[in-house]
């Protein structure tokens, strides 16, 4: 499972008019067309987050987890989660937990697994947490895992209704690569959902991936193997998008003149790396106004 607005990975109901929907149906058909282009200042600090990351690669877990739908859940009860995963960004060495590798371990039949699923999840979650446990410090890169719905504090909260006592991740040490591409490119760098259309527009091959109509039907049958493929490729996938982002070398629909904000802070900051050359006219710039005062 993915972000919880456009990328989230779940059970998709039939949407209802959304408030969003009904202000542009009731907005007047002149409208100013919204700033897409990423602010200079947060453009900045993103690719010092991300670069700071890669320079402490071997301290970088990149995680992401797949669970039951959090919509339609009208007796409020927490999504129960079916398999979790972490990947070092520096070696690419994975740790994965799920449902099903905990039920063979047990010798539970298939059958048997959503019978004795809150057993089996709590196995799981004991160990995803043994392991957060012995990596305390770490960081961690993730993908919209921001909130209750989805994320963090969704797999403390499912451990605690299990009976668990979650090992809590210091908030400084959660880095939201969704975001960090937003504050780098601009809110319209790429279309929705997104993490699907960066994969398309930069023809990685998603293999086991599965979109959000493909998880929520996996859950349903009860394809456990199937979800935890997909989570296991969604965190070489975010791993993969990362580097490049970090290289220069993601494709998104932002333009080089909305990526470099126009000409005058683009000759600013090419003047402000060739210090030699800003000497040099500046130099030059002197001597020829003494010549015209002469």
């Amino acid at each position: 499972m993915t972000e919880p607005a456009n990328e989230v990975i779940a059970t998709t109901p039939k949407a209802p008019v959304t408030a969003e929907a009904q202000d542009r149906q009731d907005a007047p058909r002149k409208k100013k067309r919204p700033k897409t282009a990423p602010s200079p200042k947060q453009q900045k600090e993103a690719l010092k987050r991300l670069d700071s990351l890669f320079s402490d690669r071997s301290n970088v877990w990149v995680i992401h987890y797949s669970c039951e739908s959090f919509y339609d859940r009208p007796n409020g009860a927490s999504p129960r989660i079916t398999s979790l995963a972490v990947r070092s960004l520096d070696s690419a060495q994975t740790h994965s937990f799920s449902i099903h590798q905990v039920a063979e371990r047990l010798g539970v039949p298939f059958e048997e697994i959503e019978a004795r699923y809150d057993e089996l999840e709590r196995q799981m979650l004991d160990a995803y947490y043994a392991h957060v446990g012995a990596h305390q410090g770490m960081k961690y890169l993730h993908w919209n895992m921001r909130d209750i719905n989805y994320g963090f504090a969704a797999i403390d909260h499912r451990y605690q209704v299990l009976g668990g006592n979650p090992v809590l991740i210091d908030g400084a040490k959660k880095f939201d690569l969704s975001r960090i591409l937003i504050d780098i490119y601009g809110v319209a760098y790429i279309g929705h959902s997104r993490l699907e259309k960066l994969i398309e527009k930069n023809e990685i091959q998603p293999r086991d991936m599965m979109t959000g109509a493909q998880e929520a039907e996996a859950f349903v049958d009860g394809n456990y193997v199937g979800l935890h493929q997909s989570t296991l490729r969604k965190v070489d996938v975010l791993a993969n998008i990362s580097e490049r982002a970090q290289n220069k070398q993601l494709l998104t629909n932002t333009s080089w003149w909305q990526m470099h904000g126009g000409s005058i802070r683009t000759a600013a900051d090419w003047l402000a790396g060739n210090k030699l050359l800003a000497f040099g006219l500046a130099l030059a710039g002197l001597v020829l106004g003494i010549l015209t005062l002469g």
